[in-house]
């Protein structure tokens, strides 16, 4: 079945049940606590399993002149009903140690009493009990869909439980707590729906009965009952009850019943007269519920409750999302034969189609005829010109559910001529998988024969400032005179933390106008080198991002101070014991490898700083070689200690140096082919290339690692998985 049936079916049946999954949730809820309450009373004897049924009868037959009949509840309570010497009838709870009585059976709560009735007939009997059950079954049916669409968001059982990036409020919740509490809530349904079919006689009857032969019972020889075999291997902790003879005739008997059994026993000897298993069906209802109610344990309730309240939560962010996958539908002005340009979207909640419409709605304010639809609907376009991909990635690496089949229909349509394309990626850093969908997206228009405009754009985190950096990018490349205002977008920056100057340098003293900045958060933060520092110099959306490195739990930034340069002149403007808002964006796909034989360091300008942290913390002395290109010595000098240091203590293995402007234009691409022996090396032992800086030097180096490849006669695509980039 494929996930958008899948999706279908889990959001169908989750609409049709509303009212009555909302109503068995909350009574549910409510008596998870009857159990709780019941453990709370002072009736409760520790040890059961070490007091053997026949202590406990001894003490009884010796306090009391007749007992009729001991029970031990689902608390491990034991009531029993006794006659006292005064001839008096008694019932309640006792000790089964002394035989002491503790208390009355309290009278079961009228209020708990009215919502039990309400939570398994709705008040209406037999329709209502039908109705409950179809409930239960319709609520496993939503959790069977709701682990599936998981497993393959996680892509498959290992990964059940990884890490999911908190992207949207609903939709993060909804899939953590779902997870957690899958388990129960499967417990739940399904014991909900056994307990019903129960009620409606679906089992067969069992017709088992005790056969004894009454004139083959002996009256001797006579044994006390703590000396009875059958009393003396039976543990309180295993009993359900026990009925008394109700007289000395030789027929009447002790009938003792278990959780998996019952059986008669001779009041005299102590012998079996019959013993039969409990049917099957007695111990299914039985153990049903008990996982139903929670009764006899604190735990599981609490357990219950928990995912009962969570099934609420599940209506909540249910409707939610799909209120905005709603808010998010498609509306075109002009059809698809007659545009020009083509927006193709892929979405899983509705938030990258909110980029799209506000990109269509620019386009065709300044004159050109746009449709916008989703990946799955791709057709054929007579007018197209341009095609535009606005895409996320769902899970690691797979296509979100309105653009799964994308890639198969691109590959069976024919189109009346090719077209030009600009590929957008929107997805999280914190993922390996970091946009991976549009990038195969882009591969497979280009194996279609048609122009890439662009190289493929991705956006972090549904990053306006991003977003506006690609649009002013693709509008010179098209032609097209464009801007997105940022009050067109509800994108707004989360999660942000105080953060504390705790030392700047001066750009002036450096010839490359380059500042380095060390940072500490206010509160207790995770980060590590390589991660992101957004940060927001009007306070509003415009995100800019720097690459850090961690030093001696220290964020430490290196800046280049650009003319009017928002991001830059905001930070250069800071002081010591300055305070600021910003936030870490995990960048999973560029942290220093825990395992690796080797690792190849390549950058240029600022993008040095990451390394140093990586450096820092390379404590197993993995070999280690760093290319750094750099305009001349003074530059060098912002980051010389910390190299340094960290060729003494032997964290960095080998420095090569590239200074452009005092060694005749020498870039580090020059020095990888220089050392291409050594590089196509590390490519065959699996080595990972780890690049930052700018994006045109990374370019350079793609290519030169390209070209090493040709010289040794295999293909680069083979090794690209093993270069990391965080480039700008």
């Amino acid at each position: 079945m494929t996930i958008s049936i899948w999706r279908y079916s889990h959001l169908t049946l989750a609409i049709s049940s509303f009212v009555f999954i909302l109503l068995a949730s909350v009574t549910g809820i409510i008596l998870a606590f009857e159990p709780i309450l019941e453990q709370s009373q002072p009736y409760k004897m520790a040890d059961l399993e070490e007091v053997s049924l026949g202590e406990t009868v001894t003490v009884f037959k010796d306090a009391y002149p007749e007992v009729i009949e001991l029970e031990v509840d689902a608390n491990e309570f034991v009531l029993a009903s006794v006659i006292t010497e005064e001839g008096e009838s008694l019932s309640g709870y006792f000790n089964p140690k002394t035989a002491v009585f503790l208390g009355e059976k309290p009278e079961p709560s009228k209020f708990f009493q009215f919502v039990t009735n309400l939570h398994r007939s709705l008040f209406l009997k037999s329709t209502g009990r039908f109705l409950v059950g179809f409930c239960s079954f319709i609520l496993f049916l939503i959790s069977i869909s709701g682990a599936v669409l998981v497993l393959q968001r996680q892509r498959g059982f290992k990964k059940f439980f990884a890490k999911i990036v908190n992207e949207n409020f609903s939709q993060y919740w909804h899939v953590v707590l779902g997870r957690w509490s899958l388990i129960p809530i499967i417990i739940i349904t399904v014991t909900g729906v056994y307990l019903s079919l129960e009620k409606f006689n679906v089992f067969p009857e069992d017709k088992t009965s005790h056969n004894v032969d009454y004139e083959s019972i002996a009256a001797m020889p006579i044994l006390a009952e703590n000396d009875f075999p059958a009393f003396q291997g039976v543990k309180l902790s295993e009993l359900s009850s026990v009925e008394f003879p109700f007289s000395d005739d030789v027929e009447d008997y002790y009938t003792v019943k278990l959780e998996d059994r019952a059986f008669l026993v001779n009041q005299f000897t102590g012998e079996i007269l019959s013993e039969v298993q409990s049917p099957l069906t007695v111990i299914l209802s039985n153990l049903s519920i008990q996982l139903h109610t929670g009764k006899g344990s604190i735990v599981w309730s609490l357990i219950l409750a928990v995912a009962t309240i969570n099934i609420l939560f599940f209506i909540y962010s249910g409707f939610v999302m799909t209120f905005k996958r709603r808010q998010a539908r498609i509306k075109n002005k002009f059809t698809r034969n007659s545009s020009t340009y083509v927006i193709l979207v892929g979405s899983e909640n509705g938030s990258t189609l909110v980029f799209a419409n506000a990109l269509k709605e620019q386009l065709i304010a300044s004159g050109h005829s746009v449709f916008l639809s989703e990946l799955n609907k791709y057709a054929t376009y007579k007018n197209v010109e341009h095609v535009i991909v606005m895409t996320s990635t769902y899970g690691e690496g797979e296509a979100p559910v309105n653009a799964n089949n994308f890639l198969k229909l691109l590959s069976t349509t024919s189109q009346q001529k090719n077209y030009s394309f600009s590929v957008l990626g929107f997805g999280s850093l914190a993922y390996p998988e970091f946009c991976k969908f549009a990038f195969d997206v882009d591969a497979s228009l280009q194996q279609q024969g048609n122009h890439q405009l662009l190289p493929v754009f991705t956006i972090n985190d549904k990053s306006f400032s991003g977003f506006e950096q690609w649009v002013s990018l693709w509008s010179k490349a098209a032609g097209v005179t464009i801007a997105v205002p940022s009050s067109s977008l509800d994108v707004k920056p989360k999660q942000l933390k105080e953060f504390k100057v705790v030392s700047i340098t001066a750009a002036k003293d450096n010839p490359d106008d380059t500042f380095k900045l060390a940072l500490k958060p206010r509160k207790r933060l995770q980060f590590t080198s390589g991660d992101l520092l957004a940060i927001y110099p009007k306070g509003d959306y415009q995100e800019r991002l720097y690459s850090i490195g961690k030093l001696q739990d220290t964020i430490h930034l290196s800046v280049k101070l650009h003319e009017h340069g928002l991001g830059s002149g905001f930070l250069n403007a800071l002081r010591k014991d300055d305070s600021f808002s910003a936030r870490i964006i995990e960048n999973k796909n560029f942290h220093f490898p825990k395992k690796s034989d080797r690792v190849v360091m390549i950058g240029n300008g600022t993008g040095i700083l990451p390394f140093l942290g990586m450096l820092d913390q390379n404590t197993k002395n993995i070999p280690t070689y760093l290319y750094c290109g750099l305009r001349n010595q003074q530059s060098f000098a912002l980051y010389e200690n910390e190299l340094n240091a960290s060729l003494s203590n032997g964290h960095l293995t080998k420095l090569n140096l590239a200074l452009s402007q005092e060694q005749g234009k020498v870039y580090v691409q020059d020095l990888l082919m220089r050392d291409a022996d050594f590089i196509f090396e590390t490519l065959s032992l699996g080595g990972i290339f780890m690049v930052c800086g700018s994006l045109k030097m990374y370019q350079g180096v793609l290519e030169v690692l390209k070209a090493i490849c040709k010289m040794n006669k295999v293909d680069f695509e083979s090794f690209k998985h093993l270069v990391r980039s965080d480039c700008y």
